[in-house]
């Protein structure tokens, strides 16, 4: 069980990049919880995958060489829900469809993938604790960093300015 949640069931075991894999394969997830519970579904969600992803991590990378073994990609699926949430909150708020903010998924993917891979922050310093709640946290920051990229590029799209 801890393999199949640590790989998001096995999406982490495709190459090349199983971290890309794993961030595109957490953005229909994304959508039907959003579908299915609106933004709090969301948020909820990414609780649920953050406790059930600090597990099987800590499961998998017991007595192990590899600290952050590549194919573990729950971590990706918790933070790019997390850059994801502005928009979940922007659709729900003004009562549009989540895809019409299409953009920002586009946004939201890329500076999730560019923090992730950079690890500038908080991002490098929870990498670098070596612990399955770093493999986590890593993930959670360059989230949350991509949140605010996507939430200041929506701000300069809606002012007019683009």
């Amino acid at each position: 069980m801890s393999r199949l949640i640590a790989s998001f069931f096995y999406i982490g075991l495709l190459r090349p990049a199983p971290g890309t894999w794993g961030s595109l394969a957490a953005l229909p997830a994304a959508w039907a919880l959003h579908l299915l519970a609106g933004p709090w579904g969301l948020a909820f969600g990414i609780g649920v995958v953050f406790a059930a992803g600090y597990w099987a991590t800590a499961v998998q990378t017991r007595g192990a060489v590899e600290e952050d073994p590549g194919w573990i990609v729950i971590d990706e699926v918790a933070g790019q829900w997390v850059a994801l949430l502005p928009l979940s909150f922007g659709a729900a708020a003004n009562g549009v469809a989540i895809t019409a903010l299409w953009p920002g998924w586009i946004a939201a993917f890329f500076l999730f993938r560019l923090f992730d891979i950079w690890k500038p922050l908080l991002v490098g310093w929870a990498d670098r604790r070596g612990d399955a709640l770093g493999v986590m946290l890593d993930d959670i920051f360059a989230g949350m960093l991509a949140a605010l990229g996507v939430a200041a590029l929506a701000g300069i799209a809606h002012s007019g300015l683009l």
